[in-house]
């Protein structure tokens, strides 16, 4: 997953407006207590940012990847 995945599917899931707000302000444990914005920043890989948004905010796995059905799913980290 590329970054431009990552703000499609924020704002495709979470809003355009909603989505970027989380991602730059929801601290997150999964992150080492960091934004989205500060992880990827630090050089968190997308698909680890954003597993752990999701997570944090209890969207299931089959609700993660927007309104694309042909979009492949990036598997979770460590897997």
């Amino acid at each position: 997953m590329r970054n431009r995945e990552l703000a499609d599917l924020v704002a495709n899931v979470l809003g355009p407006v909603e989505g970027r707000l989380l991602l730059e302000e929801l601290v997150i444990g999964d992150l080492g207590d960091r934004t989205g914005a500060a992880a990827l920043a630090d050089g968190v890989e997308p698909r680890v940012v954003w597993h752990a948004l999701c997570d944090a905010l209890g969207i299931p796995d089959t609700a993660r990847w927007g309104t694309d059905q042909h979009r492949q799913a990036p598997p979770r980290p460590g897997r």
